[in-house]
């Protein structure tokens, strides 16, 4: 039987094997392959392929945006927000952008039966002003930030307009419904293999730390990951950080760390097959996040779903959605966004108590099953599924009327 065609639209994306950019879309992608004929249309990067077939399942094309291609930089790596926060000039590539992208899908589209957006800007609004069923799936700073003026009333319009609207918290949930009242967007998160994580990836000595504990940090160096709150706090614990990622606050971050007496370790970006031995190495995840000066929050970090599903007890701000998978004292410690005392107090506690730390550990296991993408997919792909039955009927029903 022929499956439909599925044409998904995101702008952060892997852009070759073993790349460090977040690879969430791509993993979903790949277990809706089972269900439709998928192809990915994102922007291309320098040294990356415009046109390729992953693992056999999902095609991809990068459209590309500007004349000279190795000006194509407003995307990778990390998301256009933070690169255009990195270095001003990028912005001027944002027109240029927006309407290659537009192009791009009005000449696909005819293709297709149905389309999954990822993020409301750009993709949804887009998407909104043409005439194809889509989804669009809300992921954090594309939901909570730029909610004034034109650029409020095109997420409304995209919203209303939408067949699906999904959200990857309960908190961007309420945002969107802030925006549009009476739409009822169905939260589901991106996911995680369980199964590619866990202890037996666990390397003794992995970071040099000999005897001592390690925290770990991963995740982007921006201003809503809080970095600078956990390098404070680090000042009251006994133990190494390592921190993997890279970003704006880089530069800023290391020079705070060069403060504290304690053995902070910048590793940079890592693979997603390097992540599994970190993860299992260390002893104590920790999420800092805070709500940054723009409003932008967290949706729901991926880095939480594989530290649990590695055994990684965690420690997190009450931040964004992240109270939606973590429950204090249950399969993790929370803390208020900036309180450094309570963020230190947190891992301290975990660090010392071992029998806890287990329990933590035993429950985030069980906690992280519920996101594994086997589910995580067939929710999607049941969603898409309606979409594109209630299209047949809307189709079905107009040629009866014409008859």
């Amino acid at each position: 039987m022929k499956k439909p065609k599925l044409l998904v639209t995101a702008s952060t994306f892997p852009r070759w094997n073993g790349d460090t950019e977040p690879r969430f879309v791509l993993d979903l992608c790949m277990h809706l392959a089972d269900y439709f004929d998928v192809t990915v249309l994102v922007p291309a990067a320098p040294g990356a392929k415009e046109k390729e077939t992953l693992n056999g399942k999902v095609k991809v094309i990068r459209y590309h945006y500007f004349p000279i291609h190795r000006w194509e930089t407003l995307c990778y790596p990390g998301a256009v927000i933070p690169r255009i926060r990195e270095k001003k000039i990028r912005a001027l590539l944002l027109p240029f952008l927006l309407v290659s992208f537009t192009f791009h899908l009005g000449f696909m589209l005819p293709g297709y039966d149905i389309v999954h957006a990822h993020w409301l800007l750009p993709q949804g609004v887009i998407q909104s002003f043409f005439h194809k069923p889509y989804i669009v799936t809300g992921h954090g700073a594309d939901v909570t930030s730029f909610n004034k003026g034109i650029i409020r009333k095109l997420k409304i319009r995209c919203l209303k307009r939408a067949g699906y609207v999904t959200a990857v918290s309960g908190h961007l949930k309420k945002k969107m419904q802030e925006l549009v009242p009476q739409i009822q967007p169905k939260v589901i998160s991106m996911g995680v293999h369980t199964r590619q994580f866990g202890d037996r990836f666990r390397v003794p000595d992995y970071f040099g730390q000999r005897n001592r504990k390690v925290v770990l940090y991963v995740g982007r160096l921006a201003e809503k990951k809080g970095v600078s709150y956990l390098l404070e706090a680090m000042k009251q614990v006994n133990a190494m950080l390592v921190i993997v990622g890279d970003g704006p606050m880089r530069k800023k971050l290391k020079k705070q760390a060069s403060e504290i007496k304690n053995s902070v370790r910048f590793l940079g970006t890592k693979t997603h097959r390097e992540l599994k031995t970190i993860y299992a190495s260390a002893d104590l995840l920790v999420c800092p996040s805070v709500t940054a000066k723009d409003g932008d929050q967290e949706g729901l970090p991926l880095v939480l779903m594989e530290a649990m599903a590695s055994g990684l007890p965690v420690v997190a701000s009450d931040s964004g959605g992240i109270a939606q998978m973590i429950k204090h004292e249950v399969n993790g410690l929370l803390c208020q966004e900036k309180d450094v005392i309570q963020l230190a107090d947190n891992m301290n506690r975990i660090l010392e108590d071992i029998k806890f730390s287990e329990q933590l550990r035993e429950n985030a296991k069980k906690t992280v099953l519920v996101y594994d993408y086997d589910k995580i997919g067939e929710q999607y792909a049941r969603i898409l599924e309606l979409l594109l039955h209630d299209r047949k009927s809307l189709l079905k029903n107009a040629r009866g009327r014409e008859k």
